[in-house]
């Protein structure tokens, strides 16, 4: 049975001004699997993310999910978390849910529910009073709390304490279900993560340096993917 492909770009350039964000990547992602889009910061990562969610028009080349361009349709069934805090401080964890289940037809009120009580998060509490790992835990239930078929997240442990990234972690692999949900995580704390990854792209100036799964990377080399992060990076 052929691979489904969901994701496809084909030598996208995105440009900010004299900058070259993105240079003639050109990837092909399957449904069904957990992708590590990592690399240091400056490399591309998030206008990758950003380009795919619909954030931002690649100024060459093109971007398809599902086989159909990136706009309204394809926007439907991908959810993105960026890597900057848009929640609204004055509201409640709850109310936090309540408004996002208005703006997404897919919410899954049972799973929000499950990662609610599994992130110990307190549905009483204001958005303003929580910690910077129990917003990005809250981040985390908007973003996993829809029956989309893309997951992108950017960054998502990026200046979190420990015991918020074990918790993130252990609910990325909880809710990931084999052969139906893609997960697209870029970041550049490679040693907590790599084991959810089946393959990594690293990315370098905005073009892909390594593509490869995960597990077969590592036997090539005999070295984590961390290790090899080092190497690349150094």
């Amino acid at each position: 049975m052929p691979t489904e492909i969901l994701v496809r770009t084909q030598g996208i350039v995105k440009r900010y001004g004299r900058t070259q964000a993105i240079n003639g990547i050109e990837v092909e992602i399957p449904k069904g699997i957990v992708v590590g889009l990592v690399g240091p910061n400056g490399s591309g990562k998030s206008t990758f993310l950003k380009l795919l969610a619909g954030v931002l028009r690649p100024d060459a080349g093109t971007v398809t999910i599902n086989g159909l361009p990136v706009g309204i349709k394809t926007k439907a069934r991908v959810s993105y978390q960026p890597e900057i805090d848009c929640l609204y401080d004055w509201m409640t964890v709850q109310q936090v849910l309540d408004f996002t289940a208005t703006l997404v037809p897919d919410w899954r009120p049972k799973r929000a529910d499950e990662m609610i009580a599994f992130l110990n998060l307190d549905r009483g509490v204001k958005v303003r009073h929580l910690s910077k790992g129990m917003r990005a835990r809250l981040k985390l239930v908007v973003t996993l709390s829809r029956d989309a078929d893309l997951f992108l997240l950017d960054e998502p442990l990026s200046g979190i304490d420990p015991p918020s990234r074990l918790r993130i972690i252990k609910t990325l692999i909880s809710g990931y279900e084999a052969g139906r949900h893609t997960i697209i995580l870029s970041t550049h704390e490679v040693a907590e993560t790599e084991g959810i990854f089946e393959r990594i792209i690293f990315l370098d100036k905005g073009q892909i340096k390594v593509d490869a799964d995960a597990q077969e990377l590592r036997s090539q080399h005999g070295r984590s993917i961390q290790g090899l992060f080092e190497e690349v990076y150094q």
